[in-house]
Order: structure tokens, then sequence, then C-alpha cells
């Protein structure tokens, strides 16, 4: 893929951990396809992630991490997107998840769950229910009054790598309040036979079953400061930019072959068509970059930022997938193409929380109400 400069750059300080994962995410390369058809796990791959210090980095400095930047965040999801997008997409929410907590939690449960990162243990999100739909942190299940806090009985939705976390992020509804818990998997939680998605399948997304499950009082987060920006909301847009260069990619491969002395790529309409996705592309990136500067400037605007950035950089990576078929033709829709494989990956960013009419109706209906 192509690349132009930016205004926005991961700091001279950061860059080795943006070259480790470039290094890193190659290799996964190798098999994306075979996770995506066996609806396979990446450990191994989510292990070596871990293993080369980048989780650890992530931390708060004041727990031992060294606070990396939002624009070294973004780079990284988008690199990993581009290789093998479940990766990418279980580590954000791993990583994403373990911030929060670092971040949230009563000061010694902070370092608690700071303490389980560097030691390699998994986490993961369990935030979607039946009920919420798409006012997935506006939790429609209450929690039941306990001696050392409450309890929790219920289920939860779409959760990517929950399969092999140790920790959950945890919403519920206390005293008719959303509220949000760090919470250790234990013989309370247990995960019903997995609902296999078309697209993203190696996140293995699934249900989680609560029955009584512990909601300590000692890990009830606190409301997040006006300054903090969630991990997992600035980098979402960053995996569907990661899935449309994958795409843009494949076709530009496709279109490049030699068929019996012609070449798609050669084709007025094709070059058009591309040079819209590029540009299309490019723009959609500086608007995810953008978000990520306004995080690391502490602004408050960096969340409204990331609903926009996310709903481009979604409609794009549909957009540029579907093209990819275009140019394909049939032989994109074979099993050995990665291009089928590539558009289905596509849909699911628009799909995640928030969706792009849920993004719509909220940006478009600030707008309106001034």
């Amino acid at each position: 893929m192509f690349t132009r400069p930016s205004p926005v750059s991961v700091p001279d300080a950061e860059q080795h951990w943006v070259d480790t994962v470039t290094a890193l995410a190659d290799t996964f390369r190798a098999t994306v396809a075979d996770d995506d058809a066996a609806a396979r796990l990446p450990v191994e791959h989510l292990r070596a992630l871990a293993e080369s210090g980048l989780d650890a980095a992530f931390l708060p400095v004041e727990h031992g991490g060294e606070g990396l930047s939002y624009a070294t965040l973004g780079t990284v999801v988008r690199i990993l997107a581009a290789r093998h997008p479940a990766v990418a997409t279980v580590w954000l929410m791993h990583i994403g998840a373990a911030h929060a907590l670092a971040s949230a939690a009563p000061g010694d449960q902070a370092a608690f769950f700071a303490g389980e990162l560097r030691a390699g243990k998994r986490f993961s999100n369990a935030l979607s229910e039946p009920a919420g739909g798409n006012h997935f942190l506006a939790s429609q299940q209450d929690a039941d009054p306990a001696p050392d806090g409450w309890t929790l009985t219920g289920r939860k939705l779409f959760i990517s790598g929950s399969e092999i976390a140790d920790h959950l992020f945890l919403s519920a509804r206390v005293d008719g309040h959303p509220a949000f818990f760090g919470v250790t998997v234990d013989d309370t939680v247990s995960f019903p036979p997995i609902d296999e998605t078309m697209g993203m399948r190696a996140t293995r997304s699934r249900s989680i079953v609560f029955e009584g499950t512990p909601l300590r009082r000692d890990r009830l987060c606190a409301v997040p400061a006006a300054d903090y920006a969630n991990l997992i909301t600035v980098g979402f847009g960053f995996i569907s930019l990661g899935i449309a260069e994958s795409a843009l990619d494949a076709l530009r491969e496709t279109a490049r072959k030699d068929k019996g002395g012609s070449r798609l790529a050669d084709a007025s309409w094709v070059a058009q068509e591309v040079g819209m996705a590029w540009t299309e592309l490019q723009a959609a990136l500086l608007l995810a970059e953008r978000t990520a500067w306004l995080a690391d400037q502490g602004s408050p605007e960096a969340m409204p930022a990331a609903s926009e950035a996310k709903l481009l950089a979604n409609e794009v990576a549909k957009k540029t997938a579907a093209l990819a078929v275009r140019i394909g033709g049939g032989g994109g829709y074979l099993l050995r193409s990665p291009i089928q494989r590539i558009f289905r990956d596509a849909q699911a960013g628009a799909l995640m929380a928030y969706s792009v009419p849920f993004s719509q109706e909220l940006i478009g209906g600030g707008l309106l109400r001034g």
C-alpha cells in the first residue's frame, strides 16, 4: 500500500513499537485465511504481541507502562487489521478493557489489573446485551444486592476473545444507573455453544452467561475523567481502515494480472474507481488520525470525533471491499481468493457499536439541535 505523509505522526520514541508490530503482523498474515475458515481464535498471535511488551507499554506510567500515545494505538491497530483483522479486533478489545480497569478501578484494584496485564493475563469486554440494542453502554440488566456488593444474572452478547479472557470489563445497572466493574472469570461464568458469524469469524465473538456472578464493591469503577479517551472508541475506526487498505491491495494485485494480453489495471473505469477509493481512504484516515491527536491532547472533543471517524471508516471499508469484488469478478468469490474474506470482514465495523445508523443519528441529531 502506498502512503502519504500525515500531520499526525507516531512520536519518535514510540516508533520502535510500530516496527515491532509491523514485523509481527507480517507473520500473522500467513494464517489469516486458515483462521477465518476454521473460526479459530489466533491465540499464538495475541500471545506474541503480549510477549513483545506491547500490551504492558500501553498501561499508564503510574502502573508500570509507557503510556503510549493514541497516535501509536491507531497506527498499531491499522497495521494489524490490514494483515489479520481478527487479531486487531481482539487485541483492541483486550487492551481497551485492561486500560479502562487500570484507569478507573479503585486504587488497589487498578494496580491489580495492571499487574495481571503485565503478567500476560487476558481481558475482554462484557457490555452488549439482548435488551441493550445500540445503547450498549446503558445496561438494561439490574444487579442484585449482595453483602460485598452485588451479583449479576444475565447474558452478554458478541464478546470477542471471551473464551480466553481471565478478566472482564462488565456493565450492569445498579440502583437504576449504569455501572462498570472489573470481574474475574470464575465458575459462575459459562459460554453457550458459539453462533458463528459470516465475517470476522476468528474473533470467536460469542455470548457469555452469568449466574450470580459477584460484582465486588471494591471493583466498581469510577466515572471516567472528562479528559479520558477510551482506547477502543479511538481505535475502532482504524480496524476498518486497515481492512480497506487490504481491499485495495487485493484489487490492485488482481487488476495488474495479465489475462491474454490485457489487464484490468489499464482500463479507464478501473483507474477512476481506484482513484476515488484511494482518496476516500485518505480522507477517512485523516479523520481517524485527528481523533487520535485530540485524544493525545486530552480534549473532550476526542469522543465525538471518534464517532465521526468510525462512521466514515466503516463506510469506506465496505465501499472499497465492494469495489474489490467488482474488479475481482467471479474469481473474487472463490474461497482461495482473499477478496471474499475481506468483503465479509469489511461489514463488521459498521455493525459494531456504535453502529453506522446509530452514529449517523447521534451526529446528525446533534448538529440539528445545535
